[in-house]
């Protein structure tokens, strides 16, 4: 079970850099029209803005699609000879941007780069006719950006240089609310070093610690610390591969994404039920365990809330802590290329990330990498 090492309060008058949590993701794809079809019909996601030529952008567009406060941004560049291009041909579609919000955007980049940050972007002030929008970013690992953004005095669907838009095809939510955090993987080694970035130059802590003795099967193994703000809004574990006899999913990872980048994306849910069986109407796949994975659930977690068949039924994975417990489900990777992939989560009061379901898991994993050939 997890052990927190230290307890999230907030700490927002001793933050250099206060976070609000996270404002967008954003992925590099190689047709994000047919991208954001994907996300409206598999996960629910709704239009809410889109920049391209026809609003002045010649280079590039971007559908930005919403679900309660979750906002997905999907890029792609309309010339081969262009940054995105050259990104997406070595890693394939994958995240390039966690944004997060910020009161000042000017003063996140001035802390930051002071305390060691690599600038990606000089802080700028973006107007139009809804107000003023200040972003400003940084590089984290491999290629991966953090963005600041300060849109309190923006009234706009989405930022300057969007438009709003709208279509007859609304497909229904699925009940995702939030982003509730985002896995990187790092390469051999890297671990500590992300980690030590995060504490120093983004005030991080490290709130727990896996090694791969608590992270292993019979053939693979990785280490694991988590990340979190002073105020447990964002929160960000890093993972790198262990020495095992196979190869491990983060070494698949690394192989197939070509480097470091986010591994996955952590959807929070009030009744993870409901959502993943709408998600598997839709056509989402999803990692399975052994159905005797339920066998001695209750002598694992405890009492719970919810009828242990439809559990059975969908696959979702339980595991409690101090604090409570958490259902979690996985979806298998959702491009052809065996790297970014979706967590669905529901907290019924747990801080943790399931650390008693990391075997059974990381077992199922493991059964579709011998399939792909890359055990």
């Amino acid at each position: 079970m997890d052990t927190l090492i230290s307890e999230l309060k907030p700490q927002i008058d001793q933050d250099f850099l206060p976070l609000g949590g996270t404002d967008y993701i954003e992925l590099y794809v190689g047709n994000a029209k047919q991208a954001a079809h994907f996300y409206k019909t598999a996960f629910g996601f709704q239009n809410l803005a889109y920049a391209g030529p026809e609003t002045g952008v010649k280079d590039r567009v971007s559908y930005v699609l919403v679900q309660n406060k979750i906002r997905l941004v999907l890029t792609t560049p309309l010339i081969s000879d262009h940054p995105i291009s050259e990104h997406i041909k070595k890693h394939g579609d994958g995240v390039k941007v966690m944004a997060l919000m910020v009161n000042d955007a000017y003063d996140a980049f001035e802390q930051t780069s002071k305390r060691g940050a690599k600038p990606y972007l000089e802080p700028k002030t973006l107007t139009d006719e809804f107000g003023e929008l200040k972003m400003s970013g940084i590089y984290t690992y491999g290629e991966t950006i953090h963005m600041f953004i300060e849109r309190q005095n923006y009234n706009g669907p989405f930022m300057p240089g969007f438009k709003k838009i709208e279509n007859a095809y609304n497909p229904t939510s699925t009940g995702l609310l939030y982003i509730d955090h985002c896995v990187g993987n790092v390469g051999w080694g890297r671990m500590n070093d992300t980690v030590k970035w995060y504490e120093d130059v983004m005030g991080f802590k490290n709130i727990l610690t896996f090694d791969d003795k608590q992270i292993s099967t019979e053939y693979s193994a990785l280490m694991s610390k988590v990340m979190s703000n002073g105020n447990g809004y964002v929160k960000f574990p890093i993972n790198e591969p262990a020495v095992g006899k196979r190869k491990s999913q983060i070494e698949e990872y690394l192989d197939f994404y070509e480097g470091e980048g986010v591994q996955h994306i952590a959807i929070a849910t009030n009744d993870i039920v409901k959502t993943v069986r709408e998600l598997m109407a839709r056509g989402v796949d999803f990692l399975r365990v052994p159905s005797n994975y339920y066998d001695d659930l209750f002598d694992r977690v405890g009492k719970i809330d919810e009828d242990i068949e439809p559990l059975r039924e969908l696959g979702i994975l339980v595991d409690r802590d101090n604090e409570g417990y958490l259902l979690q489900l996985f979806t298998k990777p959702l491009e052809d290329r065996p790297t970014l992939f979706i967590e669905i989560i529901q907290r019924k009061g747990a801080k943790s990330f399931g650390a008693g379901n990391f075997k059974a898991l990381f077992e199922a994993i493991e059964r579709e990498q011998e399939l792909r050939g890359n055990l």
